[in-house]
């Protein structure tokens, strides 16, 4: 199988920097993985106290502190394939890779036609025993079920994956020889996922470790609207690497570890507890969750299938996935069609470095985000970022209703234009209400409120009003600006009797002469200030201290008032 591997220097830039890296949905079946609670882990230490094999005290770094198990070969277990693993094989490869995937090189092989031929119990026990492991290479009928499972049943999803591991196991190898854990762990995403960084099973795990939402948060895997960093390949292996090294420090014993990984150490336990504290993982097969116990036989045959796959005339499938990329890290928001319409890189192949982006959107601003590209690119990615990022940024990232100010509400409004409508404004004029300045423009109350978002018929003096009329009457209804009250109700047939007759009538109405004093009814909206202007050279204070009032709010509506003495 071909490796590769590169280094790239570290460039920095103004508003990117770039770093060198190595290279680095569908529904499967798959129980929720359990987050390591203090009471869980407490459960564990205690059993793990008592079991023959202990834990390390402290981990390291390297690989001192793990143990070498001797190969267990049990010839006499055996137990049918569960057909949700292999539905889930076909779904999750052909889903993700079949229809996204534009394969860019020719597939080459031997066009010899395969003979499938059954092979014996000792070619495979030999074989395995040829694997450097330091995981137990079990072998018996379960496992080679497995084995013919990957290399007679679904060989066409093998080679794709072959094809994709060209690009993914470097990244699981260098964050597992960082961390001081078996090489052969990178086999595990091809169990859980398929290695399809997108996929997600009925129970809410995604990403190529299939990371539930808690164990994601618990191990410092960031979730939100745009990013969910379990599909990120670095940082969700990292933080699969240390969910295996707490497992590991727990059991001692790769095969549980590799189960509780699956189906979480509870499950684990209680197999344990319901074998008698047995600790092999043959011992407890029969006691774990169905869907589990396949899954340390399928890694195993995976293994196998891997480092024979000549010998069953396998070879990988090659993908889209560039040789070499390098790593850009963003703290400005940025949108894939800003990238792929500036330095035309097709948008498909950026969703497909950076399966963490849900959103095709890098949310910049508080930190720096990680976009893989192809080597190719980022010369031209460095010399036009500031194209890249100003190209059509208010179109993808407009600022404008995002934080609103109260006090530009009003300007803010939009509302739907009629169709075959003029637009004029009216000017508000005192005494002016949206009921009658409505009966003026002859639009109904509810749309001159719409129009100009008026809330409880709240207007001011000065304030522009929007009216749509018809079209032929445009330069009419904007004449009203320069009418007077009387010559706008006299458009609709109203007259506005004069200020004088008004006052005199208003005056005569509600006076009255009781003996030696004029008295004056109180009526709605009255207050002493406008009570006196109706009566020439008496003032308000006047009329308070003829009625002994103090309280200028005192007033009622129906209430007799001494104006003056009568002359």
């Amino acid at each position: 199988m071909r490796r590769k591997t590169f280094f790239i220097p570290c460039i920095l830039l103004g508003t990117a920097f770039a770093c060198s890296t190595i290279k680095p949905v569908s529904e499967q079946n798959k129980p929720e993985q359990e987050v390591v609670t203090n009471n869980v882990l407490s459960e564990i230490d205690t059993l793990a106290s008592t079991a023959e094999t202990t834990a390390p005290a402290s981990a390291t770094d390297t690989l001192a502190f793990l143990k070498l198990h001797q190969v267990d070969v049990r010839y006499n277990l055996n137990d049918s394939i569960n057909t949700t693993f292999s539905n889930n094989l076909d779904s999750l490869l052909h889903l993700w890779y079949v229809k996204h995937s534009n394969k860019t090189n020719q597939y080459t092989k031997n066009e010899a036609t395969y003979v499938s031929e059954k092979l014996s119990d000792s070619i495979y026990i030999d074989r395995l025993s040829q694997i450097p492991s330091l995981i137990d290479l079990s072998y018996n009928k379960i496992v080679k079920n497995y084995i013919e499972l990957y290399s007679k049943k679904r060989r066409s999803q093998v080679e794709y994956m072959m094809g994709m591991s060209e690009y993914y196991f470097p990244i699981f190898e260098e964050i597992l020889d960082k961390e001081g854990l078996p090489q052969e762990l990178k086999y595990l995403p091809i169990i859980e996922s398929a290695l399809n960084p997108k996929a997600l099973s009925r129970a809410g795990a995604s990403g190529l470790w299939q990371f539930m939402y808690g164990t994601g948060k618990m191990y410092k895997l960031d979730v939100n609207s745009f990013v969910d960093e379990r599909r990120d390949p670095v940082k969700a292996s990292y933080a699969a690497v240390k969910y295996l090294k707490d497992m590991y420090k727990v059991y001692g014993n790769w095969h549980l570890v590799i189960a509780a990984y699956n189906c979480g150490p509870g499950n684990v336990n209680k197999a344990i507890r319901r074998s008698g504290g047995k600790r092999n993982y043959w011992d407890i097969y029969y006691r774990l969750p169905r869907e589990t116990r396949g899954y340390v036989p399928a890694f195993i045959a995976a293994i196998y299938t891997f480092n024979f796959h000549k010998e069953h005339n396998l070879f990988p499938k090659p993908s889209s996935l560039p040789v070499a990329c390098d790593t850009l890290m963003i703290d400005e928001t940025l949108h894939f069609d800003q990238i792929s319409k500036v330095i035309n890189i097709p948008k498909e192949q950026l969703r497909e470095l950076n399966p963490q982006y849900r959103a095709d959107i890098i949310p910049g601003g508080k930190k720096a985000y990680a976009l893989k590209i192809p080597m190719e690119y980022t010369s031209n990615f460095i010399n036009m970022q500031d194209s890249i990022f100003a190209y059509k940024k208010e179109y993808y990232f407009s600022q404008r209703d995002k934080v609103v100010n109260p006090r530009d509400r009003y300007q803010k409004f939009a509302h739907v234009t009629p169709k075959g409508k003029a637009k004029v404004f009216y000017k508000v004029k005192p005494g002016d209400a949206v009921g009658l300045i409505a009966s003026w423009f002859h639009v109904r109350t509810s749309d001159l409120r719409y129009w100009n978002n008026i809330r409880r018929n709240l207007i001011k003096v000065g304030q522009n009003l929007v009216v749509y009329v018809p079209k032929s009457k445009g330069s009419y209804y904007k004449s009203f600006n320069s009418m007077t009250y009387t010559q706008k109700q006299a458009t609709r047939g109203k007259t506005v009797p004069s200020a004088s007759a008004k006052t005199k009538s208003s005056v005569k109405n509600t006076t009255r002469y009781n003996g030696s004093y004029v008295y004056y009814t109180v009526r709605r909206g009255d207050n002493f200030w406008t009570i006196a202007k109706k009566f020439p050279g008496i003032s308000n204070y006047d009329i308070m201290k003829i009625n002994n009032i103090s309280n200028a709010k005192s007033l009622k509506v129906g209430q007799k008032l001494k104006i003056k003495p009568k002359s």
